[in-house]
């Protein structure tokens, strides 16, 4: 059976159905939804809030004032707090349905940090072909994948964020496996950081513990939507970025060569 992984699918259902054939197996490693796409000026903000108003949150956020962006949404939102977070909620919900709606059978998955893991918690059960596998090692095809998924803390404070202490939890609870599949990158600055956005992301010095105290075969992960470097070897290990796949609509096939 094929074996195909994807990462920061961001809401693209629709070329996720054309880039993992009927009768694979997906790996989703993160980001099922899309709150903002930078290069587009897509997403949940800009359908609630004025678009020119995400665009300035955004420029605030890449030169890393986030207090200044959060402060401006604040404004923006003023005397209308409730039905504003009533109409994310309810968008929130909407793609997580069609996002869920178009996974192949089987599907394991972890979430990331743009994820709201309450609500996709809440389609798990529905969908009996979707496997949530965070801090669980699957043998697929005869070989051991491990997954841990959530991003580290940072500023912006976002839902799919764990602590360094829940992530070390759940490294150390995979024991040995051949594939090692997780949202964020080891801590490694190549790896970590994002040329377009022009600053380092958030990787895990759990990650790279692990990867070099195990050597899995393979360690795939995203997050980074425009890594410097996007694959890697760290000592037998193959660390692979599988890439930004609303941006390129391509999964990564798994290879055991």
């Amino acid at each position: 059976m094929a074996i195909y992984v994807v990462s920061d699918l961001h809401a693209a259902a629709d070329d996720l159905k054309k880039a993992v054939p009927e009768g694979s197996t997906l790996l989703l490693l993160g980001d099922l939804i899309n709150f903002i796409d930078y290069t587009s000026m897509t997403g949940i903000l800009t359908e609630v809030f004025d678009v020119k108003d995400v665009e300035e949150v955004v420029r605030l956020r890449t030169a890393g004032q986030v207090e200044e962006a959060r402060g401006l949404m604040r404004r923006r939102s003023e005397g209308r707090e409730h039905e504003i977070m009533t109409e994310i909620g309810r968008r929130v919900v909407a793609q997580y349905e069609t996002v869920f709606a178009s996974l192949v059978d089987p599907t394991y998955l972890i979430l990331g940090n743009v994820d709201n893991p309450a609500v996709a918690h809440s389609f798990v059960d529905n969908y009996p072909g979707v496997h949530e596998v965070d801090g669980q090692v699957v043998t697929l095809e005869g070989e051991r994948f491990g997954f841990a998924g959530g991003a580290l803390p940072t500023p912006l404070n976002v839902a799919g964020e764990i602590s360094e202490e829940e992530m070390a939890a759940k490294i150390d609870a995979l024991d040995e496996c051949d594939v090692l599949c997780t949202h964020i990158p080891p801590e490694v600055p190549e790896l970590c950081f994002d040329t377009l956005a022009k600053k380092s992301e958030r990787g895990s010095s759990d990650i790279l513990r692990y990867i070099r105290d195990v050597q899995p075969r393979r360690a795939y992960f995203g997050h980074v939507h425009q890594p410097l470097v996007s694959s890697m070897y760290i000592g037998q290990t193959w660390c692979v970025n599988v890439g930004y796949f609303r941006g390129t609509k391509r999964a990564f096939p798994h290879s055991r060569d």
